[in-house]
């Protein structure tokens, strides 16, 4: 990405444009670039924020969603945000319910794309071929409807983060936390606008999750985007980038 990267006070996140806040979260094995094409289609109008979650630095015994949770609470206030749209994938998605749950009145609308809270189909308990990259790379597929968007980087990249044990065993650790905390009798106590923006042929968090998501919410609007798996805005940016253009000028309204 061409966007810089801020280090400071213990934060690292990409701070880009002016306006309105739009804070992005990544999943689980997520990376920063996951929302490139957001970041680079809403800069000019809006101020697009990225926190880097600190998923594999944190100590092992509090490694999970409540954490995460956390530090983006210390993060908006370091900030100073409010009025804030909060955008999720994946296990980001989770930490953003997490935190609208606890602290409603810094948020104005949410956004989540193949989030986890209900339930997701990810690598399970553990990874027993981590050292084969061909077995890495058919899990990486798996995220997607089209496995060429499973790049040569990208697989390598997961590949090196299973096969390190101080991050594997906090990764674990993390996606067991999701597993555990159910979002299900809380969803309804949730009252400000969302958007589900979803993948049709998703795996992990498959479209009846969506569903389910849309019925539970009490202020929610279900859109699919077809033949597109678990990573809506990387996988089909530009008709993401629409719908969610959609759902922000509403809000305006």
């Amino acid at each position: 990405m061409d966007f810089v990267l801020k280090e400071e006070h213990g934060f690292s996140y990409i701070d880009e444009g002016e306006g309105e806040v739009l804070l992005l979260l990544h999943g689980l094995m997520g990376a920063l670039s996951n929302w490139e094409e957001v970041v680079e289609e809403f800069r000019p109008k809006y101020r697009v924020i990225l926190p880097m979650l600190p998923i594999y630095d944190m100590p092992l015994i509090t490694t999970g969603v409540k954490s995460l949770s956390k530090f983006i609470h210390k993060f908006i206030k370091f900030k100073q945000l409010s009025n804030i749209t909060v955008l999720g994938n994946s296990l980001g998605g989770h930490v953003a319910l997490i935190y609208v749950l606890a602290h409603p009145e810094n948020i104005k609308a949410m956004v989540l794309t193949g989030s986890s809270g209900l339930y997701e189909n990810a690598f399970g308990g553990s990874f027993p071929r981590r050292e084969s990259i061909d077995f890495v790379r058919e899990r990486v597929q798996y995220t997607f409807y089209d496995p060429a968007v499973a790049t040569d980087e990208l697989v390598n990249d997961v590949y090196k983060l299973i096969n390190d044990r101080h991050s594997v065993v906090r990764l674990l650790a993390m996606a067991k936390s999701a597993i555990r905390h159910n979002m299900k009798a809380d969803l309804h106590k949730m009252n400000l606008p969302v958007s589900l923006i979803w993948g049709r042929d998703d795996k992990i968090t498959p479209p009846d999750v969506a569903v389910e998501f849309s019925e539970l919410l009490p202020n929610a609007e279900l859109h699919w985007i077809d033949k597109c798996g678990h990573a809506p805005m990387m996988e089909h940016p530009k008709e993401f980038n629409r719908l969610l253009t959609g759902f922000l000028e509403k809000l305006k309204v």
